[in-house]
Formats: structure tokens, sequence, C-alpha cells
């Protein structure tokens, strides 16, 4: 590991040893010992490459220690939990607009024509678009991606 980088980077940034544990949810002396030379599990190295906004190989670049595969696996996790959190943040989004709008709609309905409930067709529509996507996005979550891999390599074994 490349420890001067990682000093490097958190001075280019202007951060204490303080701020850098806190951004990177480590301890201070764990940032002073990495800084001091002792080794950090990929763990703790995902945490600090998080902070700075980086790869964690480009924290072990030139480290005979790590080889290629655990930090490229350990990005590609950091990368896809990113992706997971702003599709979750966007779906939160989508609802709060979902219930604003909605709510505006039926205020309209109620004012303009309350013998009709016509609010209640957008209402429903987007409502259960919603429920289909936050479904993909909570509870089928790979579940395609586990299909399509069991069908794989059940039509590899057919002979």
């Amino acid at each position: 590991m490349n420890q001067s980088k990682i000093r490097q980077l958190r001075i280019s940034r202007a951060w204490s040893q303080e701020q850098l544990a806190e951004l990177s949810s480590l301890s201070v002396r764990t940032v002073q010992r990495i800084e001091n030379g002792e080794q950090a599990s990929l763990e703790t190295l995902g945490a600090i490459a998080a902070a700075f906004d980086i790869k964690v190989s480009e924290l072990t670049e030139n480290d005979p220690q790590f080889g290629a595969t655990p930090e490229q696996a350990l990005d590609g996790q950091i990368e896809k939990a990113r992706k997971q959190v702003e599709e979750e943040s966007g779906f939160y989004r989508s609802v709060v607009f979902w219930a604003v709008i909605n709510i505006g709609l039926f205020a309209i309905n109620h004012y303009t024509s309350p013998d009709t409930l016509w609010f209640v067709w957008p209402l429903c529509i987007w409502g259960g678009i919603l429920l289909i996507r936050g479904l993909g996005i909570f509870v089928f979550r790979g579940s395609v991606e586990r299909w399509q891999k069991a069908r794989l390599q059940k039509l590899i074994r057919k002979p």
C-alpha cells in the first residue's frame, strides 16, 4: 500500500487525520497507523477510498502485497453499492414527488368538481408504476441475473 499516497490525498484536500477518520468511519489511530506504514485490510482501504471517492486500486498501486483481483472486487462492490443507493434515493424522490402532486390533484379535484373523483386515476396509475419499480428495486433485485446464470449453467451442462 502506498502510505504516502494516502497522506498526499489527505493533504491535497486540506483534511486533518481526524477529518479523514470521520469521513471514512475509522478511528484516528487507524489513520495514523496507516500513514506510518502499517498494513491495512481491504475493508479499511475501501473505506478510505470511498472517502476520497477513488478506487481501492489507486491506493494500492505498485504494492506487491495486493494482487489485482481483491481490490478490483472491492471496487466492484463499492460501485455496485453506490448504484444501489442512487436507485433507492431516486425511488424515494419519486414517491415524494408522487405524493405532493397527487395531494395537489386531490385539492384541485375537490375544489373544482367534487362530484367526480378524477384524481384517483393518476393516483392509482402512477402509484402502480411506483409499486412495480419499488418491487424491482427492493424485492426482486438480482433475481433476473440469478435466473440467467442458472439457465446458462443448465444449458452448458446439457449434452
